[in-house]
């Protein structure tokens, strides 16, 4: 350290501590925040139901989910609002435009929308387990139609992973459930399936048409869009009744709360830790968030694992490794310009549901 960088450590000390913290403990902090976030927003919905205000739960998944989207919309206008300047927006064209309203109705709206009713309707275990589909679909579609070349240990961990969601779903038995063919699945199962298979989508949009916009932009239009997206859907499908309880100050207190540790705390933790890491680190690392997400269930709700769960998790688990492994032995060679941020974009979807 020369004189100048001493004599600014000891004007900012707070600075240089932070500076001192190493990458990969805020990105384990930031895993532990969003891997406990399903488990959050259904222990949310829990206090809510024992407050409830003209017959109704104030803190419904629904009002988690709008009030949410305001919130992490607010953040991303904190850290990204100078993106929006005339020099970027004439950049974008209109087929850009197009792409980015597919993704805002997919990722920002119908995805989160599915998995916030799916954990209305199946233990939440079965959400984090069954979103791991989305990796896997993430990666048969990048081969698909980007004609993307991956490793075979990356294809086998697909495959594994594929295996351990579809046990899964087909080893246990479902309140509510439909026929599919020759076997039966529960409608939660079905909803998170479905919502991964939106996320997976949305990410091909992006890593084909989106890549090098930039991340502003891209993360505030997104959720603005899904905000409004799942706003006017819900009157239509459930009335304006449904929102009855969007002002009450006891949803505006936890919101608060929540909005501060999954959506600021989080995502600045994430953010943080990834400028100071390597992508193969986040990657590894952001692979235990099934993990931590199951461990959150029971901590929070008490929520035991099932034999189906325990089966099918385990085979997930396996499946991860040989992907990790796969990541980080195959050479990235993508353009230096965007690379980090489609690798970034990519180690998130690998996440799953976020809170947002």
């Amino acid at each position: 350290m020369n004189l100048k960088e001493s004599q600014r450590s000891r004007r900012d000390p707070r600075k240089s501590s932070r500076q001192n913290i190493p990458g990969p403990l805020y990105l384990w902090l930031a895993v532990l925040i969003f891997g406990a976030s399903s488990a959050v927003t259904r222990k949310l919905t829990e206090i809510g139901a024992q407050h409830f205000m003209d017959g109704q739960n104030p803190i419904s998944l629904c009002n988690v989910l709008f009030v949410g989207n305001l919130c992490a919309l607010l953040v991303l206008i904190t850290l990204y609002g100078r993106q929006w300047n005339l020099a970027n927006l004439r950049g974008i064209s209109q087929r850009d435009w197009v792409s980015l309203t597919v993704v805002g109705i997919l990722a920002g709206a119908i995805a989160p929308a599915l998995t916030f009713q799916a954990l209305a309707s199946t233990p939440v275990n079965n959400v984090v387990l069954v979103g791991r589909l989305e990796p896997p679909l993430t990666l048969a579609f990048s081969i698909w139609f980007l004609q993307e070349r991956v490793s075979r240990r990356e294809t086998m961990g697909a495959i594994v992973a594929l295996v351990g969601v579809s046990l899964t779903i087909f080893l246990q038995p479902a309140a509510s459930t439909l026929q599919m063919g020759i076997a039966r699945i529960g409608i939660g199962e079905l909803l998170a399936a479905i919502s991964a298979i939106a996320l997976a989508i949305s990410t091909i949009v992006v890593k084909k048409q989106l890549s090098q916009l930039p991340l502003g932009i891209y993360g505030i239009f997104r959720t603005a869009l899904g905000t409004l997206v799942f706003f006017f859907a819900a009157l239509v499908f459930y009335g304006s009744d449904h929102f009855r309880g969007i002002f009450s100050p006891f949803l505006w207190e936890w919101m608060l709360v929540y909005g501060a540790v999954i959506v600021v705390l989080g995502q600045s933790f994430w953010n943080r830790g990834l400028r100071a890491s390597m992508v193969s680190t986040a990657s590894i690392i952001s692979s235990s968030t099934p993990i931590i997400g199951v461990l959150a269930a029971y901590w929070i709700l008490h929520e035991a694992p099932t034999q189906a769960q325990y089966i099918g998790g385990s085979v997930i688990l396996i499946g991860l490794l040989l992907s990790q492994i796969g990541t980080y032995q195959a050479q990235i060679s993508l353009n230096p310009r965007c690379g980090r941020h489609l690798e970034q974009m990519k180690i998130e979807a690998e996440m799953g549901f976020k809170g947002v």
